[in-house]
C-alpha cells in the first residue's frame, strides 16, 4: 500500500466513525505513530480533518465527493426553485453552458419554452433531458465518464469548449467559500470547469444554501470572478454582503419564484 492510499484508507475510515486514532492506525497498518501523525498532518492540510490529541476528527465543512444519486436526494425543493430561477436568466437566440450537477440538472424542464438555444453540457443526465427538447441545438462535450458526477472529463473536452464562445455559464458547486472560492473534488473536473468559464461573457454559479462556508481540493474561480449567483434565502448574511461588495448579483430563488 502506498502512502497516498493508506491516506485514502484513513480518510474512509474517519469519514465513517467521524474519527480516527493515532495508535490504532499505526497498529493497522504497520508504519509508526510518527508516519501517522505526518498522514494526518497533511490530511489537515488539505481541509479534511481537524488534528487533536491522539488523532484526527471529521471536518463536516470539507466538501467530499458523493455519487450524484446521494446528492439528488438533498435540498430538493430548494434546488428547484434554484433551477426555475437560473432557467429564467437564459434568453430565446441564447448559447449556454450547463455544467454538471443536480440543481442544474433540473434546469431543462424550465428551458423546453426558450427558443434557439445552443446548450453545451458536460452531464450525460442534462443531456438525455435536453436531447426531447426539439428547439434546443445540443452539444455534448466528449471524453472520460466521471461516475460520482455523470460528467465527461479530459483534455479532449477542453479543446472542444474552447472552440466556441458563449453567452452564459451555469456554474455548479460542491463548495463555496469567499476565501478559496468555487471548489470541486476532482482535479479533471475542475480543468474543464475552468475552460468553460474562459469561453463563457457571463459565470452563474447555481447553489444552494447547504454548499456556503464549504471547500473543497480543487478551485475553479474565486468567488469575485463569478457575475452572478442563484441561491436561496439560507445564504449566511456575511457572506450575502460580501458578495455583494465585490460586485457579484445574488438572486434568491426562493423569494423571487414565490
Amino acid at each position: 500500500m502506498t502512502s497516498a492510499e493508506r491516506r485514502q484508507h484513513m480518510m474512509a475510515h474517519i469519514r465513517a466513525h467521524g474519527s480516527g486514532k493515532v495508535d490504532e492506525f499505526a497498529s493497522q497498518y504497520k508504519v509508526s505513530a510518527v508516519t501517522i501523525r505526518h498522514d494526518l498532518n497533511l490530511l489537515e492540510k488539505e481541509g479534511c480533518v481537524f488534528r487533536c490529541y491522539g488523532g484526527a476528527t471529521l471536518n463536516p465543512n470539507f466538501a467530499f465527493d458523493q455519487p450524484l444519486y446521494r446528492k439528488d436526494q438533498l435540498n430538493r425543493s430548494a434546488k428547484q426553485s434554484i433551477a426555475q430561477a437560473a432557467a429564467a436568466l437564459v434568453k430565446d437566440g441564447e448559447a449556454i453552458i450547463l455544467d454538471s450537477g443536480t440543481t442544474i440538472g433540473l434546469m431543462p424542464q424550465y428551458l423546453a419554452s426558450k427558443q434557439q438555444l445552443v446548450v453545451m453540457t458536460n452531464a450525460l443526465n442534462t443531456a438525455y433531458q435536453l436531447n426531447n427538447i426539439d428547439n434546443i441545438d445540443l452539444h455534448v462535450v466528449g471524453g472520460s465518464l466521471r461516475r460520482a458526477s455523470c460528467s465527461l472529463i479530459g483534455h479532449h473536452g477542453e479543446q472542444q469548449i474552447r472552440s466556441y464562445l458563449f453567452d452564459k455559464l451555469f456554474l455548479g458547486v460542491d463548495g463555496f467559500d469567499l476565501q478559496s472560492g468555487i471548489t470541486t473534488p476532482d482535479n479533471h473536473e475542475a480543468q474543464v470547469n475552468r475552460a468553460m468559464c474562459d469561453v463563457a461573457r457571463q459565470i452563474i454559479a447555481v447553489t444552494d444554501s447547504s454548499k456556503f462556508g464549504r471547500k473543497s481540493f480543487c478551485m475553479i474561480r474565486p468567488a469575485s470572478q463569478i457575475d452572478v449567483l442563484v441561491t436561496d434565502s439560507n445564504i449566511p448574511h456575511a457572506t450575502h454582503q460580501a458578495l455583494l461588495d465585490m460586485g457579484v448579483k445574488v438572486i434568491l430563488a426562493d423569494q423571487t419564484i414565490n
